[in-house]
């Protein structure tokens, strides 16, 4: 019988672990968004922060670093994702799904997040790098 945490593993495939905040993303290509014709591919990211400390952290805000197959390098800093900043509790995770769109068929994504624990220690939790690779098309 596999555990919960090997099928975790399994659903996200990048992970990084910093403070006892795991930081897990997968990534899905999205044909239905994307116009190869036009110089366009999109791509869902699923992340999950997983607080396996002590005390309660707040994600405050991400910084990411996408790359597209050209080398092309563009930095996304705000606050909080998806328009919260969530207060994470021992043994607790935060879920969210956004998107990325490149003018190329491949690239890479990863970044960081603020976080302050409830002591009010903050640190910089790692987001892994994570590829973005569209399927080859059948000619």
């Amino acid at each position: 019988m596999r555990t919960l945490s090997s099928n975790v593993k399994a659903l996200f495939p990048h992970s990084a672990t910093t403070n006892g905040v795991t930081v897990r993303v997968a990534v899905s290509f999205l044909p239905e968004q994307s116009e190869p014709g036009k110089g366009r591919w999109f791509w869902a990211y699923h992340v999950r922060v997983e607080n396996e400390g002590e005390q309660a952290v707040q994600l405050i805000s991400r910084e990411w670093s996408i790359v597209d197959g050209r080398g092309a390098h563009h930095e996304v800093h705000g606050e909080g994702v998806v328009g919260e900043q969530p207060v994470i509790e021992p043994g607790a995770a935060f879920d969210y799904v956004s998107g990325c769109p490149l003018n190329t068929p491949t690239g890479h994504m990863e970044g960081k997040y603020l976080m302050i624990a409830e002591d009010g220690t903050s640190f910089a939790a790692v987001i892994p790098r994570f590829p973005l690779i569209a399927p080859a098309v059948a000619g």
